[in-house]
């Protein structure tokens, strides 16, 4: 078993490890748990009642959070021409085509998502192994492989998360900082759960929303109840 802290275990005895929390109440409890002297990342576990081994129950997609990560979003958008200047002027931090291309395979990584237009996907999928291995790759799917360049950056910027199915049925996001207040926490959270609802797979039986985690990067963890997303 991992070994805490005396800090961890003094913000433990705050949630009851057994208890199914309103979420508002949860997103507070977790609030006054976190005793990191930094700005923590409040982080959700969603287990979907889903079977991730079959196709038909995947479960991926993306939702705009309300009051965004708390963390600025450096974007790389892969155009030429026209393209490319709607991508600057949306405020993408950097913009080019061959150019970064031969970045990345110098091992320049200094972003954190990448938007291609579909006519720069011949040459970007040829960065298939950097990319894809550090989840990066650009995705139609994601929303990230698309002519409205100016579009994807300005929801990327303001808060544009990814979300998709892990091997263990589990989905986990970020949901805003510790600094953000709990109201804005909960809307978040309530983005995220609802564009979930939304993701079920026509494939998927009986119980969907199985269990709700929400913590502080190194605080302890509260269950929401399920009840008030369904």
């Amino acid at each position: 078993m991992a070994k805490h802290g005396k800090k961890y275990l003094e913000a433990a005895k705050l949630i009851d490890s057994e208890a199914f929390y309103e979420p508002l109440e949860a997103v507070e409890l977790v609030k006054k748990a976190a005793t990191a002297k930094f700005d923590e990342t409040v982080e959700v576990a969603v287990r979907l009642g889903v079977d991730p081994r079959k196709q038909d129950q995947a479960v991926r997609g993306v939702v705009v959070l309300p009051h965004g990560t708390g963390k600025t979003q450096r974007v790389l958008v892969f155009a030429k021409g026209e393209k490319a200047k709607e991508a600057e002027a949306a405020g993408a931090d950097f913009v080019g085509d061959q150019d970064m291309i031969n970045k990345i395979q110098q091992g320049w990584f200094e972003f954190d998502v990448c938007v291609a237009t579909p006519d720069m996907m011949s040459e970007v999928g040829k960065l298939g192994r950097l990319l894809g291995g550090k989840g990066l790759m650009p995705n139609p799917k994601a929303g990230t492989v698309t002519f409205d360049v100016s579009k994807a950056v300005q929801e990327i910027k303001a808060g544009k998360i990814e979300y998709r199915l892990d091997k263990q049925g589990q989905i986990h996001a970020p949901v805003g900082k510790v600094s953000f207040t709990a109201e804005q926490l909960n809307e978040n959270l309530k983005a995220l759960v609802d564009a979930l609802n939304r993701a079920k797979p026509a494939a998927a039986k009986g119980v969907y929303l199985k269990n709700i985690a929400i913590s502080s990067t190194m605080g302890p963890s509260a269950h929401v109840s399920t009840a008030s997303y369904k």
